[in-house]
């Protein structure tokens, strides 16, 4: 096993918990201010890991990306992503949450975690955990 293979199955891993924190989060029907906070935050911190994962694995397999974007696009030339344009969305809904805070953002956010965004980042986790074990 090659540093950079080594490098993504680490950083798969800090994935995964912040996705497993962000999956209970998701569970929590009619959230609070806080629980909804809370899950935003989650959101982030594994949407951040996500592509930080997949620029590792795709330098594993030979690819080189400089930026959260054009990794999501090698990603999703390479097929290890699937909806690129709804990562790039969730991109852009990202950057809006870790700068500014509103009720009204927060709510709209909030559904597109659960009903858009959470889904993808799942499909990421199922799709890496595979790769893992192959």
């Amino acid at each position: 096993m090659n540093q950079k293979d080594i490098r993504w199955k680490q950083r798969f891993q800090n994935f995964e918990n912040a996705f497993f924190n962000l999956e209970n989060t998701i569970a929590i029907s009619n959230p609070s201010i806080a629980e909804r906070a809370g899950l935003i935050q989650f959101f982030e911190i594994t949407f951040e890991l996500s592509w930080k994962t997949l620029k590792d694995y795709l330098e594993s397999v030979g690819f080189q990306t400089a930026s959260p974007r054009e990794t999501l696009k090698q990603a999703f030339q390479e097929g290890t992503i699937q909806n690129g344009h709804l990562w790039i969305k969730a991109l852009e809904d990202r950057n809006l949450t870790t700068h500014t805070y509103n009720e009204a953002t927060a709510q709209k956010v909030e559904k597109l975690i659960r009903e858009d965004y959470f889904p993808l980042l799942k499909q990421l986790h199922t799709t890496l955990k595979g790769k893992l074990t192959s």
